[in-house]
């Protein structure tokens, strides 16, 4: 299945590549980039205190935007390979890498289903976080591309929004369930947003995108169908972007709901390992 309709991606793809460029202007400081390029390897609080110790390990970062975490694993000395299927942000991040002196660093430009053929060999850790799933319509075949890639041993990584938090809009000062838990693969939720999510006014002209939400069931189910047993999953109540306007800052690049409102979840993480035999 993937895309029932290849229409859908090409929208999202033409979208993103005009983000690369505001992104990577960074006129709102999102990105930390001023930072990165003094030496920063930060990534958030959430993955901070999860990832553990990469050095040395074979790390594939799969929908990796313009690299900028891919590049923070490598100065913590992960052999690191990252994916996007943008042409832009592959070409931005082999100019970021270039930059810092970091020509061991590889960029792949592939559609995330197409991964475990484009890049070759197999990894010690597959990263992924933050604003990925919603863009793919089959959890099922993204699965397969992860445990396809795993080395024996190795361990899947991952962050995002939470589910719940996907199926809510903010309306009148009230957090309103607007969308399904489980978007049909050939139904994708339309938007329209002439500005991306860092604040900059800068306008997007592709501005149409379709995008999934996926019950936590969905995500759990994919990953066992593919051979992937999960060894932990959390839930936050923070998130790194403010995923609503009430939200309110929690920290370095994080957002919360305000003190008035429940606290609850905006995001997720877990890891997984293939399970013996797979």
């Amino acid at each position: 299945m993937v895309f029932a309709d290849p229409a859908f991606r090409e929208a999202n793809r033409a979208n993103w590549d005009e983000r690369v460029p505001i992104h990577r202007g960074n006129r709102t400081g999102t990105y930390r980039i001023s930072e990165f390029l003094a030496g920063d390897d930060r990534l958030h609080p959430i993955e901070d205190s999860e990832l553990g110790p990469v050095d040395g390990a074979r790390l594939l970062h799969l929908q990796c935007h313009f690299g900028l975490d891919t590049l923070r694993l490598a100065r913590r000395g992960a052999r690191v390979t990252g994916v996007d299927f943008s042409p832009a942000a592959i070409a931005e991040a082999r100019a970021l890498a270039a930059r810092i002196g970091r020509d061991d660093a590889r960029f792949v430009e592939s559609d995330v289903y197409a991964a475990a053929e484009a890049v070759k060999g197999r990894f010690d850790i597959v990263f992924t976080t933050w604003g990925t799933i919603c863009w793919l319509p089959d959890l099922d075949a993204w699965a397969r591309v992860i445990a396809a890639k795993l080395a024996p041993g190795g361990r899947f990584y991952f962050a995002d929004g939470h589910p719940f938090m996907l199926m809510l809009e903010e309306i009148d000062g009230r957090l309103v369930p607007s969308y399904p838990q489980d978007t049909p693969p050939d139904r994708p939720l339309v938007f329209e947003a002439t500005q991306t999510y860092t604040g900059d006014r800068t306008p997007i002209v592709n501005s149409r995108t379709y995008e999934w939400v996926h019950s936590i069931s969905r995500l759990l189910t994919a990953l066992d169908r593919a051979g992937l047993a999960v060894e932990w999953l959390r839930e936050h109540s923070q998130v790194p972007w403010p995923a609503f306007p009430m939200c309110v800052p929690a920290g370095p690049g994080m957002y919360r709901l305000p003190p008035e409102q429940p606290a609850l979840p905006l995001a997720l993480s877990l890891t997984a390992r293939l399970r013996s035999g797979s």
